[in-house]
Order: structure tokens, then C-alpha cells, then sequence
């Protein structure tokens, strides 16, 4: 019977469902489990993104959400689609993305006959990844179970679900009479903070004499960035953001004081110390100083806004929790504190604010490094080339750390990177996400050589779309931020594993398609970058960095030990005291 007589298959319930989510476009690997869905896709007028790997899919998915807010929706198929894109859903739970996993699987009817790409639970797999996942076991109920889908999705803490499709539903068909309503398919909850946490917060402030606001991922939008414009003006609170939420005060505005890390810089140096800490959409962990103090001051008193009440006081107490969302906490908070004096807090401000440029008075030298070009003054020129308008995509160890220092942008959601999950190989999927969402802005993929390898096959991607990125590798023949680890730990002569040189990227990239150029001397680096962008394709600039300079965050995040300690040193994590061995 056809369409006509009012049958659907499970394709066209998923697809129309999808479109009344405001649903565009849809960042895929192609698997025969979904052939119903992609036609049901197509006919509703949504844009299929077709990868070569179903990780950079689900990155692409990924970054969309990110940076536009809107729910990212990645199609992968079953048995190794759905293992090959594992990373993309821990990195967006992790950093709490809402992203939309539809995951193919064997039919229904022919469990645990040894079938084609079954054989393994892939929801049991899903579910400590995701905030929810789930099989859905009949085709009528595709409408309701997908509103669900979405709805965990997007309310309260954001983060990836999975829903999995067994070959018999999707491309079963229904009369369209039995199916179920896709009810809610557009709820967005706005929480607001109530009246008592808005007095209590404000009488914080009042009492603080040196207050701080450090912006997390949870306030990377654009209502935040409204928001705290006009509370920045209205108190002269200096704010810092970790890199998702940079450019949610423009980079010269007087109260940007860059990255958190800043503020463990101010103790380094003796000075004043925040004795109060607005945590606006943040989580307390490693990216914030861990348990150590140095960024989040253990005197000072520390206000927590996020949206999952569960993970407030995670690492320390709070003198106040605030389950709600950020921008309507700023704007509550402004009312609450309307007639203060802007001025109340300008010589802590200027202070506060002083380090956002150290890196550079770190390495005032361009010509220092001895055999490349210095991988700061490379960041500094390609972020100078790009503009504050542009997206970044970091990635890599040492050379996204580089190229967060650099970069200067004047909007949110501009530049995305690295999270919990410390996942390489993001950057492909991220950029092409990034460009999708923003067709008329310029995107760069800055990353490492080591990096690189995990998702090269993606300039495919780039190029068969036509997405003008381009891709800046930095090229030190290393796994950076590995060898230098190594090599701080066991002597400037160590390294085991760790040496990748030899490969030229820029040829890669110019077999595929790409315009690419190799770059060995820094006075190169602008122009390259002039070049890649004005070809109008998808673009490599290979940069030739010294391998000797290290970035200052290795050695930090490595957690250094005095000389004669017993201390056992544990790499990127809290070290082990001697007592306790």
C-alpha cells in the first residue's frame, strides 16, 4: 500500500518528527540501517552532511550545537558506526552538549540469530555516556520516544542521547492514525533563580571587595553574552572565561581579564586574590585548578551557578548554589544590585585584569626560537590574519594551548576546543560544524601534527562540501605536549614513543584538493594565511614549529616536584605525597 493511503514507514515518522524540532540539517555516515530515515529526511527538505568517519560526524554534531545553541544530530549505523562514534558522545557529555545520537541496529525480529553488526548492547554501552538511551521497539511509537529524546536533550543540563533503531522499525510502515504525537518536541525551559538566591547573591557582592566572575561552558550563548554586557557595565566586575566562553565580553572590553588561569597568575605574583568568585555556568575540576586553590581561591567565597544542582560543591563547599540558568541569573542579579557604583571596584578591576597579555610579555621574542618558527608568534599570526570574527576550532595538546592564548574574538561561541574528556582528533569535526553554522564567517582549524592524523581523511569531507576552512598545522615532528612531559620528568634526552616527524601535511591536503602551502619562516605565516583564505576552498597552512619551546601549561599541568622530594609525581593529576606511599 502506498504513501497515499496514508501509510508511513518509521523513515518518514523520524524525519517529520526531526522537522518539527526545527531540525535543518543533519551531519551523517552513510549505513544501509537507515536508508528509510534518509529518504524521509530528504523529502521533509532536511540537509543531510555526509563524513568519512562517524567520530568527525558526531564532533561536527557536536560543535553545531555549541556554538548555535540549537540541538546537533548526528545519523551513525549500527555495530562499528556506533563504536566509531563512542569519543563523540562522551566529549559532548562531558562538556554537556546537546546532541542527538540516532544510532542504527539489527532487526528486532532476528535478535540473537548472530546478524550483521549485532551481537553487542549498544545501549547498555550508551547509557553511562549519555543522559539518556534508548531502543525504540515499535514504529508507531517513534514520534513520542524522539519528542523525549530531545526534550532530555535540551532541558536542564544539556548533554547527548541516544536513540536506537532497529532496521524492522524504521522501515516498518504504520497508518499514519496509530502513530504517536511527537508532544513537547520543543521544550526549552529557561530557569530562573528564585527571590532568596537573588537577595543572598547580591549581598554577597555588596560585601565583596574583590569579586570575580569566571564563565563556563554553560554560558557560552548569546543571551549570557547580552546579559553579562549589561551587568558588566552596570557593576565593574572583572570577568574570565574558560575558552567556550570567550568573546562573551568583546577581548579589548576593560573588564575581560582572558583566562581563568590568570587569576593563579595574580598569586604567583603576590597580588590580590579574589575574595569572592561568581562560577557562572561552570564545573569545579581540573580546568579551574583542581583541588589546589590556585584559580579558585580556598578563602574566598564562591557563589556556583549550573543548571545540574548535582554538580555544584563538587570540589569544595559553596557559600551559595544556584540551580538555574546564567543569563537569567545576570539579569535578576542586575536588578537586585541597580544603583550600584560602576566605579566600586575599578582599582581591583585594572589589577585583576592585568595579566590577560602575560603570555606575550612571556615570549616578547619572535626570532627566540632556534629551530622553527615560535609556536606563539605563529598562533598570533594566524589569529591576526583571521580576525575577531572568525571561529577556531583548537586542537591538540600544546598547540591548541598555544592557539587559546592567541586568539582575540569579540563574540560568544567563536571558539571551541578541548573539554574533560581531552579528546584529540576533535578538530575536523568541529570545524566543519563550526562553518556550517556560520556560512559567511571565516573558520579555522588549528591543531597539531599529531593531531592531524586522527581525522585527516575529513579534507574529503571539507572538499566535496565546499567548506572554505582552513586547516593551520603545527608541524614539530613531536607529539608536543607528550615528549615534553616525558622529557620534564626523566631528563631533556627522554623520549620514548613519542617522535612523528617526516610527514608533509600540506601535500596531503593538496592531494585531496585543498589549496596548501608549507611555511618555515614566521615573516611567511600572514600572508600564507591571506592566501588560504582568499582561494575560496578549504585550505592547509603547515607551519615548521620549534620543538624545543614548551608551553607553559604542560609544566603546570604536570605538576611539578622540588628537588629531593619523595613525592611521586603523577602527570596531569594530583601528585602523591611522600607520607602517603
Amino acid at each position: 500500500m502506498a504513501k497515499t493511503d496514508n501509510l508511513l514507514t518509521g523513515g518518514d515518522l523520524l524525519a517529520r518528527t526531526l522537522r518539527e524540532a526545527g531540525v535543518k540539517r543533519i551531519f551523517a555516515l552513510h549505513g544501509g540501517h537507515h536508508e528509510a530515515l534518509f529518504k524521509g529526511c530528504h523529502e521533509q527538505g532536511i540537509e543531510l552532511m555526509d563524513f568519512r568517519h562517524e567520530s568527525a560526524a558526531g564532533h561536527a554534531a557536536d560543535a553545531y550545537a555549541r556554538t548555535t545553541g540549537d540541538l546537533g544530530v548526528c545519523i551513525i549505523t549500527a555495530g562499528p558506526g556506533f563504536t566509531n562514534g563512542v569519543s563523540a558522545i562522551a566529549n559532548a557529555k562531558l562538556d554537556g552538549s546537546p546532541v542527538l545520537f540516532i544510532i542504527g541496529a539489527p532487526p528486532l525480529r532476528e535478535v540473537e540469530t548472530n546478524p550483521l553488526q549485532g551481537g553487542i548492547d549498544q545501549i547498555a554501552m550508551a547509557r553511562p555516556m549519555t543522559k539518556w538511551a534508548f531502543s525504540i521497539p515499535t514504529t508507531e511509537r517513534i514520534p513520542d520516544l524522539t519528542a523525549m529524546a530531545i526534550r532530555k536533550a535540551r532541558a536542564g543540563t544539556k548533554g547527548p542521547v541516544v536513540l536506537e533503531l532497529p532496521i524492522d522499525v524504521l522501515h516498518m510502515k504504520v497508518p499514519a492514525s496509530r502513530a504517536t504525537k511527537a508532544a513537547g518536541v520543543n521544550v526549552a525551559p529557561h530557569p530562573a533563580p528564585s527571590a532568596g538566591e537573588v537577595a543572598a547573591l547580591a549581598e554577597l557582592v555588596r560585601s565583596a571587595e574583590r569579586p570575580a566572575i569566571i564563565a563556563g561552558t554553560e554560558a557560552a550563548n548569546v543571551a549570557t553574552a547580552e546579559a553579562l554586557r549589561r551587568f558588566a557595565a552596570a557593576t565593574g566586575i572583572p570577568c574570565f572565561f574558560k575558552s567556550q566562553a570567550m568573546g562573551l565580553l568583546p577581548y579589548d572590553h576593560a573588564q575581560n581579564g582572558g583566562s581563568p588561569g590568570n587569576l593563579a597568575g595574580l598569586m604567583l605574583m603576590g597580588g590580590n586574590r579574589p575574595d569572592l568568585v561568581i562560577l557562572l555556568g561552570g564545573k569545579l575540576g581540573l580546568l579551574l585548578g583542581g583541588r589546589s586553590g590556585a584559580i579558585v581561591p580556598d578563602a574566598a567565597k564562591l557563589v556556583q551557578v549550573h543548571s545540574d544542582a548535582t554538580e555544584i560543591g563538587r570540589l569544595r563547599s559553596v557559600d551559595l548554589a544556584i540551580a538555574a540558568g546564567t543569563a537569567e541569573t545576570l539579569d535578576a542579579l542586575g536588578e537586585a544590585l541597580e544603583g550600584a557604583d560602576p566605579t566600586a571596584f575599578a582599582g581591583w578591576c585594572q589589577e585583576a585584569t592585568s595579566l590577560k597579555g602575560a603570555m606575550a610579555a612571556m615570549f616578547p621574542d619572535p626570532n627566540a626560537a632556534k629551530n622553527g618558527v615560535h609556536p606563539y608568534h605563529a598562533a598570533k599570526a594566524v589569529c591576526a590574519v583571521a580576525g575577531r570574527d572568525a571561529c577556531y576550532a583548537f586542537d591538540g595538546g600544546e598547540a591548541a594551548s598555544w592557539g587559546g592564548d592567541a586568539v582575540q574574538v569579540d563574540g560568544p561561541c567563536q571558539v571551541l576546543g578541548h573539554g574533560y574528556l581531552g579528546c584529540l582528533g576533535i578538530g575536523p569535526g568541529f570545524a566543519i560544524g563550526l562553518q556550517v553554522a556560520h556560512p559567511d564567517r571565516r573558520v579555522v582549524h588549528l591543531t597539531g601534527d599529531g593531531a592531524m592524523g586522527f581525522h585527516i581523511q575529513e579534507f574529503d569531507t571539507m572538499v566535496r562540501h565546499n567548506l572554505p576552512i582552513v586547516t593551520v598545522v603545527f608541524n614539530n615532528g613531536v607529539w608536543g605536549m607528550s615528549i615534553h612531559g616525558q622529557q620534564l620528568m626523566y631528563g631533556a634526552n627522554y623520549n620514548i614513543i613519542t617522535q612523528i616527524a617526516g610527514t608533509r601535511y600540506a601535500d596531503i591536503a593538496a592531494a585531496f584538493g585543498c589549496h596548501a602551502e608549507r611555511v618555515d619562516r614566521l615573516e611567511d605565516v600572514g600572508s600564507a594565511m591571506e592566501r588560504a583564505f582568499a582561494s575560496g576552498k578549504p585550505a592547509m597552512v603547515e607551519i615548521m614549529v620549534d620543538a624545543d619551546v614548551v608551553h607553559p601549561v604542560t609544566a603546570s599541568m604536570l605538576g611539578q616536584i622540588a628537588e629531593g622530594s619523595s613525592d611521586v609525581m603523577i602527570p596531569y593529576y594530583e601528585n602523591i605525597p611522600a607520607e602517603a606511599t
